[in-house]
């Protein structure tokens, strides 16, 4: 009965959400002094850097209408990095100590994408990239909550590949996702003609991303899906203890249980259904995927991974080797990437709802990138640049 409804609570408090941000002073304290945040820029590769530029562009315009001073502060990840650190005759590394120390250092982290041609997977600089840099990261600064938004708006509703009968009472879902433990980062052998991947968690591990899934939604629809594997996983079982005790303090939340098959199905067949769905790594990994597609376009997917000390944002599409340089990428994800930035790392509430509201109405405009344009309509495609440059201008302040 449950389906996925991803988009970001809004609200004037976040201290729930934020770890380096006061939610002590109230926005307008905040406005009227401004603030001062680092943040690290790790571009990557592909379409990385290009989609960054924009993203960027359109913080810069922020702080100017909000009275902020954001200072970027770029680093190299992944096949960029390993080139950058072979020419200087370095031990070639995907992930550099330097850039880990930046963003040690930083409020805040602004990720693009890493990542290199399909048929280049065998060479060095491309081999185990992106595991070797977002997993370094990931384990390094512990991003134990992974969010993901997957919203269809209504003027783009013909891109979802859904019959309009499914979507017509609207998906917003927000998939919150255990990243650093289970069966990804558990035991991995082969002895002989026997392989095995061990999948394990603790209270404290499933408790995290529990309790922000009920402080979400009881911002948005007042529902949580646990999903799991109940029926068969220890885990799973564990994982509806857990929840079951969070849900005492939320008496005004829904929570629903559904094993990880049937939601994969649901996603699908009743994605009206969801509002806050959170489950372990693997199943997250997955079903946030196959939420990814409902809005049309990765272009438009933002991602944030909420740590102890400091957050990393990220769109959740790839690197696209085969259209970087060509100016015709959607920074879309890019930009709301920011947004969830603002919200999440620094309690600027007015400024990612700002961000949120120019995006929607530039796309309500007409004004869209070749992926968000159906086959007869690409010659009306805006480019990277341009689709940036709207979004500031549709920027409004306080």
């Amino acid at each position: 009965k449950e389906a996925i409804s991803v988009q970001f609570p809004r609200v004037e408090q976040r201290g729930a959400f934020c770890s380096s941000a006061s939610a002590a002073s109230s926005p307008k304290r905040r406005r009227e002094m401004g603030v001062s945040k680092n943040i690290a820029v790790l571009s990557g590769d592909g379409i990385g850097p290009e989609v960054m530029v924009e993203a960027l562009k359109v913080l810069t315009k922020v702080a100017t209408l909000y009275g902020h001073t954001f200072s970027f502060t770029e680093a190299p990840v992944g096949g960029a990095a390993w080139a950058a650190t072979e020419a200087a005759g370095e031990t070639p590394t995907h992930l550099p100590a330097s850039t880990v120390e930046m963003c040690a250092k930083s409020d805040a982290i602004m990720f693009g994408s890493v990542g290199g041609p399909v048929d280049q997977q065998h060479e060095p600089r491309w081999k185990d990239c992106e595991k070797n840099a977002l997993l370094g990261i990931r384990k390094r600064f512990n991003l134990a909550n992974n969010l993901r938004p997957s919203k269809v708006y209504p003027f783009l509703s013909h891109l979802c590949p859904l019959k309009p009968s499914i979507i017509a009472a609207g998906v917003d879902v927000l998939v919150v996702r255990e990243l650093v433990g289970g069966i990804y980062f558990g035991e991995h052998k082969r002895e002989g003609d026997r392989a095995w991947d061990i999948m394990a968690y603790d209270v404290e591990g499933i408790k995290k991303p529990v309790i922000f899934a009920f402080e979400a939604a009881r911002l948005r629809k007042k529902k949580v899906t646990i999903v799991d594997k109940a029926n068969v996983l220890e885990t799973s079982r564990l994982w509806r203890e857990v929840a079951r005790e969070v849900k005492v303090g939320y008496p005004d939340v829904e929570l629903e249980f559904m094993y990880v098959d049937n939601a994969a199905m649901q996603i699908i067949q009743k994605p009206s259904a969801f509002d806050v769905i959170c489950t372990e790594n693997m199943f997250g990994d997955i079903l946030s995927d196959a939420a990814s597609v409902l809005p049309g376009s990765l272009g438009l997917m933002p991602s944030a991974s909420l740590g102890d000390s400091v957050h990393m944002y990220e769109p959740s599409g790839g690197s696209a080797p085969d259209i970087a340089g060509k100016g015709v990428a959607n920074p879309i994800a890019q930009i709301l990437s920011g947004a969830m930035m603002m919200r999440y790392s620094f309690n600027l509430e007015a400024e990612a709802a700002a961000i949120e509201t120019a995006v929607e109405s530039v796309m309500k405009a007409g004004i869209l990138t070749g992926d968000l344009l159906e086959a007869g309509q690409k010659d009306k495609a805006v480019s990277t640049s341009q689709m940036g440059d709207a979004v500031c201008a549709a920027l409004k302040g306080p």
